[in-house]
């Protein structure tokens, strides 16, 4: 009964909530509600200023407006759309295993006193905190997909494709993984904080962002290197400040749950940092700021669908172990098959976030230190994780072909090769980021 209690993390209950408004039993804790806001506001200080410090600083200095201006847009874009359908889409109490319906447009129902189910049965928090809440994850994953074609494409482009893709892509898969009703639940899939929903769902659409848009002009020949470590070390930290609203945020309720998520927030992180530097510094004889950055992000993202789930020492172990082969495709995978993922979403997003969510099938296990039952089944659940990958890396990379490609017979994905020159800054905003 435990693990079945697991698999409702991250909003999964959800499809309970007109029931839960009428039960007179139900009680609502101002504890559990205090955490909750402050675990939304968490996450979105994880996309601003977060990320996009973080995406920022690893740009060249003429695009670096750019993509804070993406990041900001894509953000209310997303939130705007989530109120008028996309938590209709993912949340909305229909019955079909692929999407939620339209009986929550426009909010149709909420109101101050609604409220959405958390783990406990009876323990219920208001709907719009539950709204507001998911809301969060659904702006941060497409910011996340824009790292891989940065500093060429369209800003028009960026925003229809955000349009699109979180309308055919994020939605179904949030309601798949996380609603009561959804296909990727009822398989018994163990997503906590979004290991499919958020980064393999964001890492495939960016590699194949990446693949349709093109290379850079001058990759591989020009200097590409970020232009500021340290604001991209700073959004690096916001991240890993704010992803404890995200991964301790999707216990829903402020317990011993909420705990293991934040110890294992930390202890998957600082694993991960110490692998990628360590093969670093075994390979290149230096250890870098950039790497450490990379392996913060990369455990952040291993750790995020297990972070309910495993303990803490198994945190390191699927950190460390998911930041090393993060490593070795960001440094020679991309190179040998010739990609541009600017910065590196699909090798830390996609390939951490696969290898979290698979990991999370293993590391579970009570003999690894896991919450499982007693009975608990490694190789089938892992299977399972597998088969929850497999579907939603499918589904993505569809999604987002057919959009990209549509994109591009339309209005265009790429600027000009002028406009690449000059930087996205200037030919596309009109201002820069530094001036002497």
């Amino acid at each position: 009964m435990k693990l079945r209690n697991l698999i409702l993390a991250g909003g999964a209950m959800f499809g309970a909530t007109a029931a839960y408004a009428q039960d007179a039993t139900e009680t609502m804790d101002k504890g559990d509600v205090s955490f909750m806001i402050f675990s939304t506001v968490m996450v979105l200080f994880m996309i601003l200023p977060g990320l996009a410090l973080f995406y920022g600083g690893l740009v060249r200095t003429k695009n670096m407006l750019s993509v804070l201006t993406q990041t900001t847009m894509i953000t209310a874009l997303v939130m705007v759309v989530w109120v008028l359908y996309g938590y209709s889409f993912a949340f909305g109490g229909g019955t079909s295993p692929w999407w939620g319906g339209t009986g929550k447009l426009f909010l149709a129902g909420v109101n101050m006193d609604s409220m959405a189910a958390t783990f406990t049965d009876g323990v219920v928090i208001p709907e719009y905190v539950f709204i507001a809440f998911q809301m969060t994850f659904a702006a941060i994953t497409p910011a996340l997909i824009i790292g891989a074609f940065a500093e060429r494409i369209k800003f028009k482009a960026v925003m229809v494709f955000t349009l699109l893709w979180v309308t055919f892509a994020y939605f179904p898969v949030a309601h798949m993984v996380w609603d009561g009703a959804g296909y990727i639940f009822n398989l018994g899939a163990l997503d906590f904080a979004g290991g499919t929903v958020v980064h393999i769902n964001a890492g495939i659409a960016a590699l194949v962002g990446a693949i349709v848009i093109g290379k850079r002009k001058g990759f591989g020949k020009d200097m590409m290197a970020p232009h500021s470590m340290t604001l991209t070390l700073v959004g690096a930290g916001i991240l890993w400040v704010g992803w404890f609203g995200f991964n301790a945020g999707s216990n829903l309720e402020a317990n011993g749950g909420a705990g293991l998520a934040m110890i294992n927030t930390f202890t998957a992180t600082a694993g991960a940092i110490l692998g990628w530097t360590i093969v670093e510094g075994a390979i290149r004889g230096k250890v870098s700021l950039l790497g450490a950055a990379s392996g913060m992000i990369a455990g952040l993202v291993a750790v995020t669908p297990a972070a309910g789930s495993v303990g803490p020492v198994g945190a390191i172990v699927l950190g460390g172990g998911a930041s090393i082969v993060c490593f070795f495709f960001v440094t020679t995978v991309k190179n040998k098959l010739g990609y541009d993922d600017s910065l590196d979403v699909f090798g830390i997003h996609g390939v951490g976030g696969i290898i979290g969510a698979v990991g999370t099938g293993i590391f579970t296990a009570p003999s690894l230190g896991g919450i499982g039952d007693a009975d608990y089944d490694m190789v089938g659940q892992t299977l399972v994780q597998a088969e929850a990958v497999g579907i939603t890396i499918i589904w993505t990379a569809i999604v987002a072909f057919v959009i990209f490609k549509g994109i591009d017979m339309t209005i265009g994905l790429r600027v000009s090769e002028e406009d690449e020159s000059v930087g996205l800054d200037l030919a596309t905003h009109g201002e820069a980021a530094y001036h002497s």
